[in-house]
């Protein structure tokens, strides 16, 4: 349970990013590989396993089992998480730590699976988290930000073109049913007609220009 004082929920946002600044990235980058065994209308039930760090970024087109098996003696945390709908970037969320080897073999046994190389990198006054996906999900890079509390007042960096924390297409169990690899165009269309969204009633979106190419 969180002592934020919120108990087991979350707050997050996060954003559909088309070319993300190399100077964002760190160097120490995690790999995480996720399988859901249920996920049904924002309810989900997810096994993840991931590395302390240090892995080399992911060839986009290597599927989740692929990557589980060839760095299988990279993997040191898994955990089971529980998880509610979102609601304007809230989130029921609680999260047991399980045994290593036999997450691994729960994640190769069943469930819907996704894969993705995520960067942390401290922006302004928040720390962000940049997930690159592969496999049936690429290209899809999304960034996130996640506080203690309700993300308000957020500085957003130019790199965020458009907002997806309340689209229920982006969530992670989502992806991992209806990946985004065959959708990407028709967003991209999407996108073009209708602009970006970002969402409101959040307090001030402060919205950082875009950086003048050299």
């Amino acid at each position: 349970m969180s002592d934020t004082g919120y108990g087991d929920f979350e707050f997050e946002r996060r954003f559909w990013v088309r070319d993300l600044p190399t100077d964002v990235l760190d160097g120490a980058p995690t790999l995480i590989v996720q399988s859901y065994y249920l996920a049904d209308a924002g309810f989900a039930i997810r096994l993840r396993a991931q590395t302390s760090g240090g892995t080399a970024v992911l060839d986009p087109t290597l599927e989740p089992l692929v990557v589980l098996d060839t760095f299988e003696d990279r993997f040191d945390f898994c955990a089971i998480t529980l998880k509610g709908p979102m609601n304007a970037g809230t989130r029921y969320e609680a999260e047991r730590e399980v045994d290593v080897a036999v997450g691994l073999e729960m994640i190769r046994r069943g469930g819907s699976r996704i894969v993705k190389t995520r960067h942390s990198s401290w922006l302004g006054s928040d720390g962000w988290v940049i997930d690159t996906f592969g496999g049936a999900n690429a290209p899809l890079v999304v960034a996130e930000v996640e506080r203690g509390g309700p993300v308000t007042d957020l500085a957003i960096p130019a790199f965020c073109v458009t907002e997806v924390t309340d689209d229920p297409r982006f969530s992670n169990d989502a992806l991992s049913r209806t990946p985004y690899g065959p959708w990407a165009a028709d967003f991209e269309a999407e996108l073009a007609a209708r602009g970006p969204r970002f969402l409101r009633g959040l307090g001030t979106n402060e919205l950082e220009q875009p950086r003048e190419q050299s």
